[in-house]
């Protein structure tokens, strides 16, 4: 459990939903806890989604500033 516990941590879960999956798969209600984690999975994937937008602009604005310097417009 211990490891179970650890990776959840790992996954950046809470403690509140770590204490439920864990409570939930001591109970053997898998099938709740594979919702509870692909839930958890897909907020992650947002933010994910989010911060590469982020990247994105960033990359635009550097590829910008380096035809500028390049140009010397």
């Amino acid at each position: 459990m211990e490891e179970f516990i650890s990776c959840l941590q790992d996954a950046g879960c809470d403690k509140a939903l770590i204490s439920e999956v864990a409570r939930l798969y001591e109970r053997g209600d898998n099938g709740m806890v594979v919702r509870k984690l692909r839930r958890h999975r897909g907020v992650l994937m947002e933010e994910l989604h989010g911060s590469q937008k982020k990247v994105d602009c960033l990359d635009y604005l550097l590829r910008k500033l380096t035809k500028i310097g390049k140009d010397g417009s």
